[in-house]
């Protein structure tokens, strides 16, 4: 179990450090707004949601490709 999580957990850490990289790059979190409304937050606190959202996300991206690599049989077994 332990090396599945880490098989999602550290390309997904990789990858949202990447990600982060290239929307920041192009992206001053000075000037974003949420429906019309600027951000409150500084651009440290920005930039570190910013990480984690894409962390949550290519995590779930992977423990999906993760779910559907699983063969049939694995996946409908009762665990009771």
């Amino acid at each position: 179990m332990k090396q599945k999580l880490m098989w999602i957990a550290w390309p997904s850490f990789l990858m949202a450090g990447v990600l982060e990289l290239l929307v920041f790059a192009v992206i001053d979190p000075q000037d974003m707004s949420w429906f019309g409304h600027a951000f409150e937050l500084s651009r440290q606190a920005t930039y570190t949601l910013g990480f984690f959202v894409f962390w949550f996300v290519t995590s779930l991206a992977g423990a999906l490709t993760l779910f559907l690599s699983l063969p049939p049989n694995a996946v409908n077994q009762s665990p009771l």
